[in-house]
This record gives structure tokens, sequence and C-alpha cells, in this order.
């Protein structure tokens, strides 16, 4: 059984595209991180995400087709993109099968990140983890034949359950709504709601409807990903999920 599928129902299995599919179209959270960092830089024979740290360092010789100059380089910021992979993988509402992530780069790629990945706690294993998978298009679970994340083709609308909501996070949105109000409870559809993986700037995309704040502070983009999950679970009683 693969950690992910809903304990209400008859776990899926969700190894073939078809199958998969089937399986978005249920009552889920579907966050999409945009916006995001995943530049890779080359360190002598070793390569490694760009950070704001090292996005100067002149001995970086070998810098990505993906890297778009000249940028700040406060906007390399790999780090808010594994901050919200583990607060999202690490919540209820992903251990009780109720969560779907895709992540989508300043540079275009778009990642489909696997509900049973388990997130390398320290930032330079997961640099190196995404470096690999930035290579090879896809990581395999070392056990089968499930790719815990893969490279996908644009636009990211293609993946996205057809006529479900799709909703834009933004502190300067008018619409301030409380995350166990986004949904009702009744609700059986999956929902769309867009994160901004960045640590600065405001996200701006076509293919949602709704725009909304969850608070009437900022938030990081890890503390977004929290509350939102913490809301869906009191919304669907994960917790009162015999798993």
């Amino acid at each position: 059984m693969i950690r992910g599928s809903p304990p209400s129902e008859k776990r899926p299995k969700i190894e073939s595209e078809e199958s998969c599919d089937s399986f978005l179209s249920q009552r889920r959270l579907i966050i999409v991180l945009e916006k995001c960092s995943l530049d890779v830089i080359k360190r002598g024979s070793n390569y490694a995400l760009m950070t704001s740290s090292n996005s100067n360092n002149k001995n970086n010789n070998d810098r990505s087709k993906n890297v778009h100059s000249p940028r700040n380089p406060a906007d390399f910021r790999p780090d808010i993109v594994h901050q919200c992979l583990m607060m999202l993988l690490d919540s209820p509402l992903n251990r009780a099968g109720y969560l779907q992530i895709y992540i989508h780069t300043i540079s275009g790629v778009l990642i489909e990140v696997h509900p049973q990945l388990r997130v390398p706690r320290t930032f330079d294993r997961f640099s190196g983890l995404m470096c690999q998978l930035l290579k090879t298009n896809s990581i395999r679970a070392a056990d089968n034949s499930v790719k815990l994340l893969k490279l996908i083709k644009n636009p990211v609308t293609d993946h996205l359950p057809i006529g479900c909501r799709k909703i834009l996070t933004s502190f300067h949105a008018e619409n301030f709504v409380k995350c166990k109000k986004i949904v009702s409870v009744e609700e059986k559809k999956p929902v769309v709601i867009v994160v901004g993986g960045c640590a600065t700037g405001k996200v701006s995309v076509d293919y949602t409807t709704e725009e909304i704040k969850i608070s009437n502070y900022p938030l990081s983009a890890a503390l977004t990903c929290a509350k939102l999950t913490s809301g869906f679970e009191e919304i669907w009683e994960v917790e009162n999920i015999n798993c």
C-alpha cells in the first residue's frame, strides 16, 4: 500500500497514469507552489542548487542554462521549497491521503511530487536530491517503481482535475477567508490552491479564478502551507479517521 490514499475508501493503486487521474478526481487539496527557485550551479565537479549566498560566487564556473540573469541574489531561495515540502508532506492531511503537490519554477520547470516522498531533513541533502531530479527527470523509490518526483510537461492545468476551484493566495487580496471556511464539509471535489514559493513579490498566474488571503498579516510560504493543511484537516475531520 502507498501512503497517501484516502483511508475512508478502498485504497487505489496509483502507479499507472490512468489510475492516478482517477485518484486525483476525488476530494483533496492540490497545492501548486509557484515562482519557485530551483536553479543549478556547478561547484568544482559537483552540482548544487543556487542560493542567495552562492549566486555571486566567482568560483561557480558552469551555471545552469535555466538561470535567467540578471536576477537579485535574494531571489535564489530554494530553501523555501524545502521548508514548504517538509510542512506539507509531514501533515496529517497528506498522511490521510488528501494532498497533492506540484512545483512550478521561475525557469518554467514543472514537478509532480508523490505523497509518499520523504523529504531530506537537511538542505544539503535536499539540494542533492533536486539536482539529481533535474538531471535524470525523475526520482524512483528504492523498493518499487513508484516515481516520487518527476518532471512533467507544462502547463500545470493539464494535470489538474477539470472543473475544480482554482484559488490564488495573496496577502494583497481583498477577500479574507479563514482556512477552515475555504470549502464546506459537504464538498467532495478537489480544490487547487496556489502558494507563492518565493521570498518577495506577488505571484501572478492565468489559471486561477479566485484570489484570497488567509491572514491579515504577511505569512511565509511554509506558514501558509501549514495553515492551509491545518484548516482542511479540520474541515474534513482528518484526525477522526482511523488509518
